[in-house]
């Protein structure tokens, strides 16, 4: 069975990589898909689901906190929100990896937690991540965090909760800023997010703060700031081949750890996808898109289809 797997996967990546496509700088609209690095098999389902002809050419990945999915879909407090579910691929079975939150931010961006099961601040790793990878195949990532103070900052927080105007950034949600195999020009305040979003990164990470995310803030509070800050950048994303990306750290407290997560942009193809996901079949996608060496816990992770 698992030969099977693998010469599925191995054929599925042949087609795929045999269409010819644009070329993979910042300001196009195509990114190639590359050759394909090998990974595990699917453990919910096709490891190679619709993996698409053409990878987006940029992806804006935003990282909300600590509600459930129960929390969220339906909530007439998210309006904004539930109107993008409604627009992408809503992923009803999704799960954060573990509790609290800073590790599944490191599950998420380099396929594990790095030995670190707490917030605790500060931490340094050398290890590869989604990040380096991205910079060692010739693409760009930035990460954006709103209230850091100054590109390239580490230290472990910044402003004040509740204040008017509080910047409330906190490193344990921007795991970048702990790998020293990433430049200072990778960690940028959300301040800087381009206005043109021709010249966005390949990939961005985008992390609202703590007044913003719902870790301390409300649910309404963070979805007037996603509509207020990303409503242009999504109804951009729809005509030129760029893809928005929304999911949660974690729940909070349950053992099920199901988050929220939803794409939208123009590959997908809108309705309710229930194959059951996590962190790391989401980074597991990254990768098979951008054709990038498998980090961690990934290789073992499916790829998210993109059809019902």
């Amino acid at each position: 069975m698992r030969l099977k797997v693998i010469l599925s996967i191995a054929g599925a990546w042949l087609l795929v990589t045999g269409c010819a496509l644009g070329a993979n700088s910042v300001a196009t609209n195509s990114v190639p898909v590359p050759t394909p690095s090998t990974g595990g098999p699917s453990t919910t389902g096709n490891a190679t689901a619709n993996i698409p002809k053409q990878a987006p050419a940029h992806v804006v990945l935003v990282i909300e906190e600590n509600h459930s999915y129960s929390e969220i879909f339906g909530n007439r407090q998210a309006p904004y929100i539930n109107s993008l579910m409604g627009q992408g691929a809503n992923f009803v079975n999704y799960h954060g990896v573990e509790h609290p939150s800073q590790p599944n931010y490191l599950d998420l961006f380099s396929g594990s937690n790095q030995g670190v099961p707490s917030d605790a601040c500060p931490q340094t790793f050398s290890a590869p991540n989604l990040g380096s990878e991205m910079l060692a195949r010739g693409l760009s990532f930035v990460g954006y965090s709103e209230g850091l103070p100054s590109q390239g900052y580490t230290g472990c927080s910044s402003g004040h909760l509740w204040l008017p105007g509080g910047a409330a950034y906190a490193r344990k949600h921007s795991p970048w800023v702990n790998f020293t195999n990433l430049p200072a020009s990778t960690n940028q305040p959300f301040a800087n997010f381009p206005t043109d979003y021709g010249q966005l990164p390949t990939l961005s990470i985008v992390i609202p703060n703590l007044n913003h995310d719902m870790h301390n803030g409300t649910i309404q509070a963070g979805d007037t700031w996603l509509q207020q800050h990303l409503a242009g950048y999504v109804t951009w994303a729809k005509t030129h081949n760029s893809l928005l990306i929304v999911t949660w750290d974690e729940d909070d407290t349950s053992s099920s750890n199901q988050v929220p997560t939803f794409f939208v942009g123009s590959m997908v193809q809108v309705g309710t996808y229930k194959d059951t996901y996590n962190h790391f079949n989401l980074l597991r996608t990254l990768e098979a898109w951008y054709g990038l060496p498998v980090l961690g816990k990934s290789a073992d992770a499916g790829v998210m289809s993109l059809s019902t």
